[in-house]
């Protein structure tokens, strides 16, 4: 298009501009600082184990957090932090979120469902929409940092929030097999195809520690995390080591409760990039 300037009311042709998907905004009482993704290429990383610790250390430093359970089909996040209750509202424009022990804002599907085991078996488009109503509807007030879990893989909700959801960057967590560094490039390239920025990667479940002799044991292998870095020119955010007793502490609900050293490392790096995220 060679002589189009940009001004569609101007020219017929269909440029580029006509199909680009305005941002969504939160609603006139919210005001959210930071919007960052947690994203994975498959499930079973542990991606919403870390997006909780994420939003427990950032808490515990002072931030305020919220955290906005995007798994839709799959949601873990109220379990992690042993909330229940449905969400309630004020009937006519606001959804209000439920709050953990230490006061970190959480809605999720499960929050709207009488059973927690009951299933939502919607369409991408309904997914999607509900999405978008927890980003816009619900009333977060004044947040720090607004955390997504996203659902794993590069379906119809990830699109969805990768069009229309501001975010400042994402995280992206993997694993050590061959297998899962594969599938997570397909997350990596999706964001850098939409101009997401990728803010690092965490490796979860990178080693475990011997209980008794100490040694470090890489039960799926040897790290190949840095490499996958520099392919996308990104960083290694955190290696978090596989601890004994964490997957009873989260089916307790006492994610909260849970340190681990390598989290400050994360935290510490992730705040780094605070000026480099608006």
């Amino acid at each position: 298009m060679p002589n189009c300037d940009h001004n569609c009311d101007n020219c017929a042709e269909n440029c580029e501009e006509r199909n680009v998907i305005p941002k969504l905004t939160p609603n006139k009482e919210s005001h959210i600082k930071h919007i960052i993704g947690v994203v994975s290429g498959k499930g079973g990383v542990g991606k919403s184990f870390v997006t909780s610790l994420i939003a427990s250390e950032l808490n515990k430093r002072g931030y305020s957090v919220g955290i906005l359970d995007g798994d839709i089909t799959g949601p873990s996040i109220p379990k992690s932090f042993n909330i229940y209750e449905q969400a309630t509202g004020d009937g006519h424009s606001y959804i209000f979120p439920a709050l953990t022990k230490s006061g970190i804002k959480i809605i999720s599907a499960n929050l709207l469902l009488e059973r927690e085991d009951e299933p939502i078996i919607w369409r991408g488009t309904l997914l999607s929409s509900l999405l978008r109503q927890f980003f816009t509807d619900v009333l977060w007030e004044e947040l720090d940092y607004l955390l997504i879990d996203m659902p794993p893989g590069t379906g119809d909700i990830t699109l969805t929030a990768f069009q229309q959801i501001p975010f400042e960057g994402i995280i992206c967590v993997t694993t050590p097999q061959d297998l899962v560094s594969m599938v997570v490039s397909k997350a990596l390239n999706m964001a850098n195809k939409m101009n997401i920025k990728v803010l690092g990667l965490v490796e979860n479940m990178s080693y475990l520690i011997c209980p008794h002799c100490k040694e470090k044991i890489n039960i799926y292998g040897e790290s190949k995390i840095e490499e996958l870095a520099k392919k996308f020119n990104t960083e290694v955010l955190a290696k978090l080591p596989l601890t004994l007793g964490d997957s009873t502490e989260v089916d307790k609900g006492n994610v909260e409760l849970i340190h681990m050293k390598e989290m400050d490392e994360l935290i510490d790096n992730l705040l780094k990039k605070e000026g480099e995220l608006k």
